[in-house]
């Protein structure tokens, strides 16, 4: 057999064969015609963007499932694209055309300023194909899609009419998130929370009828201009004589009602709350309940308009100044407390959001959203973990019309025109100004000059991908509906539910069957990844510092269903780790095994038959792991093989047979070796491809078949299981007592079943290091022997000669005494009635495992002192 490489060049290998891969085309779906297929959405990412952490994890675990599925005989697509990401590209080009060139779009104009973010566009085309095939993506590539591609955005337009023709799609005035730097409205996934240490300002409202003021808490005072009342909680006494009387609104001075509503918290402030319906979600609510009037004071800029009386034109950071001092100045600012509070923040532009009433276009949601909720609750859809399906329910349940209008350039522009009475109409095809418009006949004046928000085009990812709306496109045909997304809870709604609803719209048919919601990846102290925290892990650098694949299989290893990740750079040491340790493996047997191996057949002693047994669990428990999406469990099971059964115990014990020339030995190595190398290649797959090459497999791995678990041979398990028992007993023994490393012991243990023993007194005085074994029901225990009990068997090991017995004697006694000098602290602690009834009960339970640790301790010492006489 050819050796290996002392170390495994994880670079030149991943080079290698993700250029092998791509030229030999193995990844494109189709090359299985006959076989079931098997289907993967890869959630898109921002065509802006660079790979974090999450992508990594997420990108792996479907890569874990489309290889793990190619090897099943499975005809599998993996579905990659990117997605034109409406508000973050045209933000980033924005800001480099001004940076770089000192342009406005505005000033360049609407189709000047898209020539220019197209052309961006096409300068980072491929950066994020670029960034997965580092990380090993078995994506097919042939199939790339692009939101703002030709079918992808005849998918959107169809769609759009189509609702539209169901008067399912409206325009009206709504509140939105508002973005004043990029003037236009924005999704509340594209909103971040900012923790802020900012003020309360207390405002008084003089009562009309002279009787004092109502004092309000607001942490944005210059909204006042815009109330149109204030609110109270019905149950609150302090106010109950005032619901239903007016106040007088200072600096407007305009009389506004004293209201009582349930959703007012007493606790807050004074417990009287302005209200503002033009400006806030809660007070637009409760504005509609009591048909309060909504008085708008904001302009798009963020600037105060008209009905802002002295104070139109300010900025609003201006206008907060000066309302504040006017108030002030008039003696109504009670007081100004500080106070800390989330600001919501645009994910852009990073300013203020500003809430505001705007005339935007909507989808009506509640009958599209009927399907989506009966798809969970007839196993049409199962969400895993399985409590994640309460949060699509909530939403569903509960769901609000969709804003589904940008006040953007670049993106899916809306598809409606406008005659000169304004009379709105969709339509499929380009209308041209001056054309008749098909319902009034009057002519067509322009076209709404709105985009759609970016889900508006994603959330139709698993059918346009697929070429609908042509219903008789061959990939629509074969690969719809899908069978797996997997993706992060962020988004359950924004898309996941979105798409659903869809699938069923569209096609008739929920778009996937199982939705997987992956961890969170946080830093080492939990706490989320982001730029601005400056905490992220960029996994291509551990890449390039670790090698793929034990990036990959480090992800895998975490990735603990129901539990977020935490995650330090030094963790990657593990799949490191791992990948040595198999490397080094394959490096011994290639080199090791004797002439003639590979053609022999695989041996059957005890040994053979345990490792085969262990090798058929292992297969049988990684894949039943991968199929309930239990990605650590596969990748623990596989490391246990690997590490422990293989390199451990019988690569350990077949040295001597291999000195021997045993080649059927050399084949059991090679054998499980090549089952080593077809479970790891879901994980590792460029080190799993290596040695599958040095192995001699003709099909490329990605390929070849998923072994076969295999029967379990019991009794094999059970029998070396002994052995392995009394090998961990002696060395136990000789690690409590300083036996020296190199030294031989004499080894007797006492039993009635000694045949097992007896047979393998070869395995086991290698692994032990003993010079001899001796077992049966009536052997004599050596002098000055120490001993360790296995259930109906007792090892004896002697010491006689190897250690200085004295000095052995005087240390554990002092081990002793330090011993029950520990089990005294605990006793105590667990006697006080305080700490037992106070503490916490995994607290309490933890004490009372080192108490039973420390009596089984002292146990142990006691033998071992009158063994040692």
């Amino acid at each position: 057999m050819s050796e290996l490489p002392k170390t495994y060049d994880a670079p030149a290998a991943e080079k290698r064969w993700t250029a092998f891969w791509q030229e030999q085309q193995l990844f494109r779906a189709g090359l299985r015609p006959d076989a079931e297929t098997y289907t993967i959405m890869l959630p898109p990412p921002n065509v802006t963007g660079v790979l974090h952490m999450g992508h990594a994890l997420n990108g792996v675990i479907q890569d874990v499932l489309a290889r793990f599925k190619r090897m099943q005989g499975f005809d599998v697509l993996w579905m990659p694209g990117v997605d034109h990401a409406g508000i973050a590209t045209q933000a980033v080009v924005e800001r480099k055309l001004y940076q770089e060139e000192g342009l406005k779009r505005e000033e360049m104009g609407r189709e000047a300023f898209l020539d220019r973010v197209w052309q961006w566009n096409d300068e980072h085309a491929g950066a994020i194909r670029r960034q997965y095939d580092r990380l090993g993506a078995s994506c097919d590539w042939s199939r790339e899609a692009y939101t703002m591609d030709e079918n992808l955005s005849r998918g959107v337009r169809e769609a759009f009419v189509r609702l539209w023709e169901k008067d399912l799609i409206y325009r009206g005035a709504r509140m939105v998130n508002w973005d004043c730097e990029l003037q236009t409205a924005v999704g509340d996934d594209e909103i971040e929370d900012k923790k802020t240490h900012g003020h309360l300002w207390y405002l008084r409202y003089p009562r009309l009828d002279g009787e004092g003021y109502v004092v309000v808490a607001t942490t944005r005072p210059e909204t006042m201009l815009g109330d149109t009342g204030v609110a109270v909680h019905p149950d609150d006494e302090r106010y109950r004589d005032l619901v239903g009387k007016s106040v007088r609104l200072p600096l407007m001075e305009r009389e506004i009602p004293v209201v009582a509503d349930d959703s007012v918290d007493p606790a807050f402030g004074t417990g009287a709350v302005k209200v503002t319906p033009g400006h806030d979600p809660a007070d637009y609510e409760r504005g509609a309940r009591h048909g309060l009037p909504i008085v708008s004071i904001l302009n798009k800029d963020g600037t105060l308009n008209e009905n802002a009386g002295a104070y139109t034109g300010l900025d609003r950071k201006v206008a907060r100044k000066k309302v504040v001092a006017d108030l002030e100045a008039l003696g109504l600012l009670d007081k100004v407390e500080d106070y800390v509070f989330n600001v919501p923040l645009s994910d852009r532009s990073k300013s203020p959001i500003e809430p505001i009433v705007s005339e935007q276009w909507f989808v009506r949601m509640e009958e599209l959203a009927q399907p989506a909720i009966r798809a969970v609750g007839d196993g049409s859809l199962r969400i895993i973990p399985e409590r994640h399906t309460k949060v699509y329910l909530d939403w569903l349940l509960n769901v609000r019309d969709w804003c589904i209008s940008r006040q953007l350039w670049w993106g899916h522009r809306i598809p409606v025109w406008y005659d000169e009475d304004e009379t709105p109409v969709a339509s499929r095809e380009d209308l041209e100004l001056g054309t008749p418009h098909p319902k009034t006949g009057k002519p067509i004046v322009r076209r709404d000059p709105d985009v759609l928000d970016t889900w508006a085009s994603s959330y139709l990812w698993p059918v346009s991908t697929l070429g609908w709306p042509d219903e008789s496109a061959p990939d629509l045909q074969r690969y719809y509906p899908t069978q797996l997304l997997s993706t992060a809870r962020e988004i359950i709604y924004l898309w996941v539910a979105r798409m659903v609803m869809a699938g069923y719209e569209f096609m008739g048919q929920c778009p996937f069957s199982d939705c997987y919601i992956h961890a969170t990846i946080n830093d080492a102290k939990g706490r989320r990844m982001s730029k601005s925290a400056g905490n992220g892990i960029d996994p291509i650098e551990m890449i390039e510092k670790y090698g793929a694949d034990a990036v990959r299989y480090t992800l895998m290893i975490l990735t603990t269903e129901g539990q977020d990740v935490r995650l330090a750079e030094t963790k990657f040491e593990l799949g490191s780790n791992f990948m040595n340790k198999i490397w080094n493996a394959a490096r011994f047997v290639l080199t090791s095994v004797p002439e003639g191996s590979a053609e022999a057949q695989p041996g059957d002693e005890r040994a053979d038959r345990w490792i085969r047994s262990r090798g058929a669990a292992a297969v049988g428990a990684v894949q039943a792991a991968l199929l309930d999406y239990k990605f650590h469990d596969a990748a623990q099971a596989l490391y246990r093989f690997v590490w422990d059964d293989f390199c451990d115990w019988y690569l350990e014990s077949s040295k001597a047979r291999l000195r021997a020339g045993d080649v059927r030995c050399g084949a059991t190595l090679l054998q499980t070796l090549d089952t080593i190398t077809h479970v790891l290649q879901p994980f590792a797959p460029f080190l799993s491809s290596e040695l599958h090459e040095q192995l001699g497999g003709k099909t490329p791995l990605a390929l070849d078949a998923w072994p076969q678990a295999g029967e379990r041979d019991e009794a094999a398990e059970t029998e070396f299981r002994r052995v392995q028992e009394v090998v961990k007993a002696v060395r136990k023994l000789r690690n409590e007592n300083r036996v020296p490393e190199k030294a031989q012991v004499a080894v007797v243990v006492r039993t009635d079943a000694p045949d097992v023993l007896l047979q393998e007194q070869g395995t086991i005085c290698a692994l032990s290091r003993a010079a001899s074994l001796e077992a049966g029901p009536g052997v004599e225990r050596p002098a000055a022997a120490v001993t360790e009990v296995l259930g109906d068997a007792e090892v004896h090991l002697s010491l006689e000669g190897l250690v200085d017995l004295a000095a052995e004697r005087e240390r554990k006694a002092k081990e002793l005494e330090k011993a029950r000098g520990l089990l005294r602290s605990i006793e105590k602690k667990l006697q006080n009635e305080q700490f037992v009834t106070r503490a916490k009960p995994e607290v309490v339970e933890l004490e009372r495992g080192r108490l039973a640790a420390a009596q089984e301790r002292i146990e142990r010492l006691e033998e071992a002192l009158r063994s040692l006489g």
